[in-house]
């Protein structure tokens, strides 16, 4: 294998790792979403990443845990020797790009401004996108005649496969919520307990419009991106 050959395995390692990276509003990888603009690696394994973002004001806090997750991703790869994420063309870039590099966190990096680290704020997400594969689960089930009750007595073992299935296992699994097949398909995304039968009814209801709000951000935030990136990959 070549130098090149080489350096391009890497590439092609780094952009898969990129794939694990998700903005934490839209719960939809960077890559698809478009906003990896470049990533490369030098010869002595030193890897370049740029994102980019639909509008110049995203939430730092938003756009902090994309380049933080980045960077990690990507140093994780073998043959990467080292790694620089640049955030391009956003109002706090200076601070995000440095406070990353230098390993330095949300709250020192944007000092005297930022109160609390974003563990919180990752779990609040992550909560909204159980509540919205749940709903993406269910919705197929319902149609198939599942009421309720029979909703609430499934397991997640008992429930066909399906990407949507598998997607709403891994973020239960990164809450530390049950995501076994013996675990309940309706839980509580806050306790992981299984939903009251009282209760049901209004879950599937708050399940079905964060699936909704997600979608419609989603949907929002690629229309600006195309508008204001409509060259796409840049390489």
């Amino acid at each position: 294998m070549t130098v090149l050959d080489s350096v391009g395995t890497v590439v092609s390692a780094a952009l898969a790792a990129l794939t694990a990276v998700r903005d934490p509003e839209l719960d939809e990888p960077i890559t698809t979403l478009g906003f990896v603009a470049s990533c490369a690696v030098a010869c002595d394994g030193r890897a370049t990443v740029r994102l980019r973002l639909p509008t110049y004001f995203c939430a730092p806090n938003f756009a902090f845990l994309m380049v933080a997750d980045a960077y990690d991703a990507v140093t994780a790869v073998p043959g990467v020797t080292g790694a620089e994420v640049i955030l391009e063309d956003h109002f706090a870039s200076d601070q995000i790009n440095a406070g990353v590099a230098a390993q330095a966190g949300f709250v020192a990096s944007f000092d005297g401004e930022a109160v609390a680290e974003l563990g919180d704020l990752r779990a609040q997400f992550l909560r909204k996108a159980v509540m919205a594969g749940t709903d993406l689960v269910c919705r197929p089930l319902a149609a198939a005649g599942a009421g309720p009750g029979e909703l609430r007595a499934l397991t997640l073992g008992e429930v066909p496969a399906s990407p949507d299935l598998d997607r709403l296992r891994q973020r239960r699994a990164d809450l530390g919520l049950p995501a076994g097949d013996d675990a309940p398909l309706l839980i509580d995304p806050q306790t992981g307990e299984r939903v009251a039968e009282s209760a049901v009814p209004l879950h599937l209801r708050k399940a079905r419009v964060t699936r909704a709000g997600i979608e419609a951000n989603t949907g929002i935030c690629s229309g600006m991106f195309r508008v204001r990136y409509p060259d796409g990959w840049t390489t």
